[in-house]
């Protein structure tokens, strides 16, 4: 693995970063603010799995439900409106919605067996739009011009690699092309997002050994059939497990494949060279503590 040096990481005029860490800490708007500089092209991994590699699955289940509409159903059979994703940095929901929520189809939740196919999609997507990083660094700039490069992960990276094995190709691959950056949460912010998502559950991708566990425990305690189940209910009870599951994973792939800020730190960085200093510092913590 390349980790630079703290002066050397300042004084290069060609950075390549990789952000990962719970989604809600500031990821997708400190990339945003890189972007906006016209310095920093910005790779956002869910964007990609939502274009690339899960399009036609989103818009088939958008037609799916169309089809249900007669007046609809006429309208595409005869190719007379479009039906499309409209996907943006900013707005994911058309990939959370495909990835849905397991339970009562009445309540908007799917069969198991659909929805562990949706997780398996979706995982083979993340692993596929990862190893696509070298490709836009170099089309990055080969093609328009940017000097630097910022890639925007989803929470879920850590769920499809293994951070302790140094052979893992996905890593190797991202450690050798990017700095890669964990955006470190406290308990706080922990408690936040788990507020935040009581309020507003979302769809998201869970390991299959951690998803099978919580989802037999969660019949088992509730009494409950997986038809039975409310979709939202279940993924309440699961997301504060997840994020639980997630945080060694994080910091395993900090220790072995790259460096660590704090999330307080990353919202107080409001310029991209505030930004670029802030991973400087995290340079230096890391040399020293070596």
């Amino acid at each position: 693995m390349m980790i630079p040096a703290a002066k050397d990481w300042l004084a290069s005029p060609n950075k390549k970063v990789l952000l990962f860490g719970m989604s809600g800490l500031g990821k997708t708007h400190v990339s945003n603010m890189l972007r906006a500089t016209g310095a920093w092209f910005h790779y956002s991994i869910d964007y990609r799995i939502g274009t690339r590699y899960m399009g036609e699955h989103i818009v088939d289940n958008f037609k799916f439900h169309a089809m249900k509409d007669p007046f609809l159903a006429e309208l595409l059979r005869s190719d007379s409106i479009y039906i499309g994703s409209n996907i943006t940095f900013n707005n994911l929901a058309p990939l959370s919605t495909y990835l849905g929520k397991p339970g009562n189809p009445d309540l908007g939740g799917l069969p198991c067996k659909e929805y562990r196919r949706r997780q398996d999609l979706h995982r083979t997507a993340e692993i596929n739009a990862l190893q696509d990083t070298p490709h836009f660094i170099n089309r990055a700039k080969a093609l328009y011009g940017y000097p630097n490069f910022v890639c925007d992960t989803g929470g879920s990276i850590c769920e499809v690699v293994d951070p302790w094995d140094e052979n893992d190709p996905v890593l190797k691959s991202l450690a050798e092309n990017t700095l890669m950056v964990w955006i470190q949460g406290s308990e706080a912010h922990t408690d936040a997002l788990i507020s935040r998502f009581d309020k507003s559950p979302k769809p998201m991708y869970y390991q299959p050994e951690f998803l099978e566990r919580v989802w037999s425990e969660y019949l088992s305690d509730n009494k409950l059939q997986e038809g039975e189940v409310n979709p939202d209910d279940f993924v309440r009870s699961a997301y504060a497990r997840a994020l639980e599951a997630r945080q060694p994973r994080y910091a395993a792939m900090a220790e072995n494949w790259g460096v660590s800020v704090c999330a307080e730190d990353v919202a107080q960085s409001t310029t991209p060279d505030a930004f670029v200093a802030l991973i400087g510092k995290a340079l230096e913590k890391r040399a020293k503590a070596a």
